[in-house]
């Protein structure tokens, strides 16, 4: 039987959005979707499965128990700064609580809590994606590209001009250029060999994604806030979310 850890990482300061991770959404706290969410993926994954929550705001973790997510891990100072990167924390996260549970984890899936537009089809099959790809190393989650750096994408150059961020391509259409795809932070597949290679982003020489057809998008300013809480509270959503 394998091992997954699901973690929720929730620091307490925000600048784009102040306390965006506890702010209402439709009357919710933005981290219990993500809470509700780990819940019932957790009863669908054929393993043994852990959720962790990594905040360094006893806030947060005040609100997290209110909707079932009990933690006693507290995020190290050096983790909880505007520069320390998601991987470290991730990364302290599961050795603590391979620590804690006395096992080891064979793949960590983070939940963004700031985009929480996913659904558990979505989850289900980049884990079932990663599993069958033997050398793949992860798995993140992206949507369509509005932009292409083939043919519409500019750049500035060492002469102080700007041209295309992949010149000389020949693409005429963007329906030509290659595909390209954002990364939507929604949600995140890691085996082990992630974290015992060390690697520092989420982008690997053998990452794979999952390609999220619905609407999905991160909470980076305040207007995004905005269009989501519009999108739920008036059912306007292009698939059904879960509902804390």
């Amino acid at each position: 039987m394998k091992n997954y850890l699901i973690t929720l990482c929730a620091r307490g300061g925000s600048k784009g959005i102040p306390g965006k991770n506890i702010k209402l959404i439709n009357g919710k706290p933005l981290i219990a979707y993500s809470i509700a969410f780990a819940q019932a993926l957790s009863q669908k994954i054929n393993g043994h499965v852990i959720v962790e929550l990594s905040t360094d705001s006893l806030e947060i973790k005040e609100i997290a128990a209110l909707y079932g997510l009990n933690s006693s891990y507290l995020r190290p100072e050096h983790l909880a700064t505007d520069t320390a990167g998601k991987i470290g924390v991730l990364k302290d996260l599961l050795t603590e609580s391979e620590q804690k549970y006395q096992c080891e984890f064979n793949y960590v899936i983070d939940l963004d809590i700031t985009a929480p537009l996913r659904t558990l089809e979505d989850v289900i099959t980049a884990l079932n994606l990663i599993e069958n790809n033997s050398e793949a190393i992860n798995l993140f989650s992206v949507s369509k590209a509005h932009r292409n750096p083939y043919f519409n994408m500019v750049e500035e150059k060492e002469d102080g001009f700007y041209g295309l961020s992949k010149p000389n391509s020949g693409f005429l259409t963007r329906q030509s250029a290659p595909k390209v795809y954002d990364m939507n932070a929604s949600f995140y597949v890691y085996k082990k060999q992630f974290f015992t290679d060390h690697f520092t982003t989420a982008i690997t020489p053998k990452s794979v994604i999952k390609l999220i057809e619905h609407q999905c998008f991160d909470l980076d300013e305040p207007l995004d806030f905005l269009f989501m809480e519009w999108l739920i509270s008036n059912n306007q959503l292009d698939f059904d979310l879960i509902q804390p």
